[in-house]
C-alpha cells in the first residue's frame, strides 16, 4: 500500500484544521426566545391592562392563556384582546377544571366554547380570542386511582367534542397536561395519551415543573419529538409559584439570575425542535412578583 507522502498528509491536516475552524466560527441557530404565560385572575385586566402588557412585551411574551370569569365584563375582555393585538401578543381564551375530564360534565366546556363564539362574532377581528387551552387535571380527584382507564375514555370524549366545536371555530385549540402523561395509555389502544392529546390538538404546554432547565427540557422530550412528527406545538412549562410539593419543582426562592439562566438553557435545548414554541411560564402574576421583587432589590444597592 502506497504512503502518503509528508506534503499530502500536510495538506489533508491543513484542511480538517480548517473544517473544524469553520464549523466553530459559523454561528449556532439562535436561541427561540418565545414566551406564554398563564393569567388566571382575568379581573386585574381592568386596572392593569398596560402594565401587564409592557411586561409581556419586555419578557418576551409572545401568547397570553386568559382566564375566562363570568364576573370579568366581556368589554374588558376586548379593551385587553386589543391592546394586546396591538402589542403583537396572542390571548388565548383559557378554561377549565379536575372534573371537566367527566363524562357528566362535558357541557361545561361546551358553555365556554360557546360563550367564545358569541363573544368573537360580536367582536372586531383586533378584538377576539385567537385561541383556547383547555386546562383539565382530573388525577388531583380520587376517582383517578380507582378508575383511571374509565377517566381516561370520558376525558377524551370529552375533548373530542371541544376540539371539533374549535375547529368549527377556526380556533387554536391546546391543553396543559403533565409530563407524565406520555406514561398513560390513551384510549382503546391508541398509544400513550400525551400523543393522543397532541393528535387532537394544535399544541400542548407540558408542565414540566423543575427549577433546572436540562430537567425542564427532559420531562419534555418526548411530548417534543412526537409534535416533531406530527407537525404540532409544544411549550415547555415553567413553575415560579411557591408549592407544598417541593422546592425542586419551582424557582419561587431562586434568584433571578438563577431562573433566567435555566430557562435559557431549556429554551436552547428545545430550540432543537422544530416543534418547540417557547417557555411557558407560570403564571403572570408570580412572575411580575419575582421580577419586580428583583428589580426593586438591585435599585437599593
Amino acid at each position: 500500500m502506497r504512503r502518503l507522502s509528508a506534503k499530502a498528509k500536510f495538506y489533508i491536516t491543513a484542511v480538517i484544521i480548517c473544517l473544524l475552524l469553520l464549523l466553530f466560527l459559523l454561528p449556532s441557530a439562535p436561541v427561540k426566545q418565545d414566551k406564554a404565560t398563564w393569567l388566571w385572575d382575568a379581573a386585574i385586566i381592568r386596572s392593569e391592562s398596560e402594565e401587564i402588557l409592557d411586561f409581556s412585551g419586555r419578557e418576551g411574551v409572545t401568547t397570553i392563556f386568559l382566564q375566562i370569569q363570568e364576573s370579568v365584563p366581556t368589554e374588558d375582555y376586548r379593551r385587553f384582546v386589543r391592546s394586546a393585538h396591538e402589542a403583537n401578543i396572542a390571548v388565548h381564551a383559557l378554561g377549565g377544571a379536575p372534573d371537566w375530564a367527566y363524562a357528566d360534565q362535558r357541557e361545561e366546556g361546551g358553555k365556554l366554547m360557546s360563550w367564545l363564539e358569541e363573544y368573537n362574532m360580536e367582536s372586531k377581528p383586533e378584538e377576539r380570542f385567537q385561541g383556547v387551552q383547555l386546562d383539565v387535571e382530573p388525577y388531583v380527584l380520587r376517582r383517578w386511582e380507582r378508575e383511571q382507564e374509565q377517566v381516561v375514555r370520558e376525558w377524551s370524549r370529552n375533548m373530542e367534542s371541544w376540539v371539533q366545536e374549535a375547529r368549527r371555530q377556526g380556533l387554536e385549540i391546546s391543553a396543559a397536561v403533565p409530563f407524565w402523561l406520555d406514561s398513560i395509555p390513551g384510549p382503546e389502544g391508541s398509544g400513550n395519551f400525551s400523543r393522543w392529546m397532541l393528535e387532537q390538538s394544535d399544541a400542548v404546554a407540558v408542565m414540566s415543573y423543575r427549577d433546572d432547565g436540562e430537567k425542564m427540557y427532559e420531562l419534555s422530550r418526548e411530548e417534543l419529538e412526537q409534535a416533531d412528527e406530527l407537525g404540532k406545538s409544544v411549550w415547555i412549562g415553567m413553575e415560579l409559584t411557591d408549592t407544598k410539593e417541593g422546592d425542586h419543582l419551582t424557582f419561587h426562592g431562586k434568584s433571578a439570575k438563577v431562573m433566567k439562566n435555566e430557562a435559557h438553557r431549556a429554551a436552547a435545548l428545545g430550540t432543537e425542535h422544530p416543534s418547540f414554541a417557547g417557555l411557558a411560564v407560570h403564571h403572570y402574576q408570580a412572575w411580575h412578583r419575582k421580577t419586580t421583587a428583583m428589580t426593586n432589590e438591585n435599585d437599593n444597592r
